[in-house]
C-alpha cells in the first residue's frame, strides 16, 4: 500500500514538473533574450562589430568559393580566414596594430626560413612580412651547407632568432606596442624554416601564404575603418572628460556629505559624491586605448598627429585627485569628527572652494568635450577656489587652540580641510594640463565666459 503510495506521488511530481517545462522553458528563453537585448542596447557597436566581423570572413572565404582564386592560392586561402578571426579588433586602432606587426613579421622571419585592422592588422602585416622573409632566407642558408649541415644551421637559426624574439617582448616599449608582432614572428619563423626542410616548393608556399594573409589583413583593416568604424582615440577622448565630470560631481557632493547643514542635502549628494570610484579602475583602459589610438589615421576632429599621451597625463592627475577625493570621503564615514564649532568657522570657505572646484572641473570638462577654450570660465572658477582655500588656511590658523587636548580634538577636521586643500593644488594642476594639451590639439578660441549646463 506504501509503495504504491509513493509510486503515485513520484508519478504525479513528473507529470507536474512535465506540464510545467514548456513554460519553465519558455520563460529561461525570454530571459536570456532580453538579456542579450540589454546588452545589445547598452553599446550598439557590440553588434555592428560582430556584423563587420561575419562580412569579412564572407569576403575571405571568396578564396575557396571562387575557382581562379582557388587555382591561385589553393588551401593557403585558410590563412586569410585565420587572420580574419585573429586580426578582427573592435577598435579600428585594435585591428590596425595587429594586422601590421603580423604581415611584416612572417614576411621577414619567412625569408630567413627559406633563406636558412589597425593596431592587430598592422602588427599581423608587419609580422607576416619579416618572418617570412626571415624565414626563406633561412632555409637558402641552410642549404648551402649540405645535407648534413642543414638541419644543425635550422636547428642553430630557430633557436637563435626565437630566443632574441622572445627576450625583445620583455622591453617595455616592444612589450606595449608589438608584444603581437613578435608572437607572430617566432611562429611564422619556425613554421617555416622547419617545414622548409621537407618542402621543394618553399617559395610558392611562402608567396601563397604571404598574399592570403595581407589578404586577410587588408580586407580586415578596409571594412574596420570603412564600415561604422569604432575609433579608439575617440573613446580615450570621451573616458578622460567624462571621469573629470565624475570628480566634479563627487566634489561638489562633499558639501552636502559633510556639512549636512549646507543647502544640499545628503540624499541628494549620496550618489555622486561616489562617482568617482571608477576613476581609480581606469588606468588599465586608458593605456590600452591611448595606445590603439596611436595606430589610427587622422579622422574627424582628431588629426594625424593628435597628442594622444597627454590624455594620459591629464588621466593621471585626475586619477591623483580622485586618491585624495577617496581620504576625504573616508574622513566623511569616520565616526572622529571635530567639535560643531570648529566645523562652523571652516564650513563656509570649504562649500566655496568645493563648489568653485567642481565648477572649474566641468568647464575643463567641456572644453575637453567640445575642443574649445574655455579660459575666462576656468579661470574665474580656480581663481575663486584658491581665494577661498586662503579664507580656509586663515580660519584655520585663527581656529588653532591653546591647550593640547582641544588639538586632539581638531585634528579630523584640520586633516580634512589640508586634504580638501590638496584637492583644489590638483584641480590647478588639471587646468594647466589641459591648457598645454589644448595648444598642442588646436583647440578653438570660445571667449564665451559663460558655461552651459549641458555637458553632453
Amino acid at each position: 500500500m506504501e509503495k504504491d503510495l509513493n509510486a503515485q506521488v513520484k508519478k504525479a511530481c513528473f507529470l507536474q514538473r512535465l506540464k510545467d517545462f514548456p513554460s519553465k522553458l519558455k520563460d529561461g528563453v525570454t530571459k536570456r533574450i532580453k538579456h542579450v537585448q540589454k546588452f545589445g542596447k547598452d553599446d550598439p557597436r557590440r553588434i555592428i562589430h560582430s556584423i563587420k566581423v561575419g562580412l569579412s570572413l564572407t569576403l575571405v572565404s571568396m578564396l575557396y568559393y571562387v575557382r581562379p582564386l582557388y587555382i591561385s592560392f589553393g588551401v593557403s586561402g585558410m590563412w586569410a580566414i585565420l587572420t580574419v578571426v585573429v586580426v578582427s579588433e573592435f577598435t579600428v586602432g585594435g585591428t590596425l596594430s595587429k594586422g601590421l606587426n603580423r604581415a611584416f613579421a612572417t614576411l621577414i622571419a619567412g625569408a630567413l626560413g627559406v633563406g636558412g585592422t589597425l593596431s592587430k592588422g598592422l602588427n599581423r602585416a608587419f609580422a607576416t612580412l619579416i618572418a617570412g622573409a626571415l624565414g626563406v632566407g633561412a632555409v637558402h642558408l641552410a642549404r648551402l651547407c649540405g645535407h648534413k649541415g642543414e638541419p644543425i644551421v635550422l636547428g642553430i637559426l630557430v633557436f637563435s632568432l626565437g630566443a632574441a624574439a622572445t627576450f625583445s617582448r620583455f622591453f617595455p616599449r616592444i612589450k606595449q606596442r608589438y608584444d603581437y608582432g613578435a608572437l607572430i614572428f617566432i611562429l611564422t619563423f619556425s613554421m617555416v624554416a622547419v617545414s622548409g626542410y621537407r618542402t621543394e616548393e618553399i617559395l610558392v608556399i611562402a608567396y601563397q601564404r604571404l598574399s592570403t594573409i595581407l589578404i586577410g589583413g587588408t580586407i580586415c583593416i578596409l571594412v574596420s575603418i570603412f564600415v561604422f568604424p569604432v575609433w579608439a582615440g575617440e573613446d580615450l577622448h570621451k573616458m578622460v572628460a567624462n571621469n573629470i565630470i565624475k570628480l566634479a560631481n563627487s566634489i561638489e557632493g562633499f558639501e552636502g556629505e559633510y556639512f549636512p547643514s549646507s543647502e544640499k542635502t545628503s540624499k541628494e549628494t549620496n550618489s555622486s559624491v561616489r562617482e568617482y570610484k571608477s576613476i581609480l579602475k581606469s588606468k588599465s583602459t586608458e593605456d590600452t586605448l591611448a595606445n590603439l589610438a596611436r595606430w589610427e589615421p587622422g579622422h574627424g576632429r582628431f588629426r594625424l598627429r593628435h597628442p594622444w599621451t597627454k590624455y594620459l597625463k591629464i588621466a593621471g592627475l585626475v586619477r591623483q585627485c580622485a586618491i585624495h577625493f577617496e581620504v576625504l570621503n573616508g574622513y566623511v564615514l569616520s565616526d572622529a569628527k571635530a567639535p560643531q564649532d570648529f566645523i562652523s568657522k571652516i564650513q563656509e570657505p570649504c562649500s566655496i572652494m568645493s563648489r568653485e572646484a567642481g565648477e572649474a572641473l566641468k568647464a575643463i570638462a567641456k572644453s575637453i568635450k567640445t575642443m574649445s577654450r574655455y579660459h575666462v570660465c576656468v579661470n574665474t572658477h580656480i581663481k575663486n577656489s584658491k581665494n577661498a582655500i586662503e579664507n580656509l588656511r586663515l580660519a584655520l590658523k585663527l581656529s588653532f587652540p591653546e591647550t593640547e587636548k582641544d588639538l586632539l580634538e581638531i585634528i579630523p577636521g584640520v586633516t580634512m580641510a589640508s586634504t580638501l586643500i590638496d584637492i583644489g593644488s590638483y584641480v590647478e594642476k588639471i587646468s594647466e594640463a589641459v591648457d598645454e594639451f589644448s595648444v598642442l590639439a588646436h583647440f578653438k578660441e570660445n571667449l564665451d565666459p559663460k558655461l552651459s549646463p549641458e555637458l553632453g
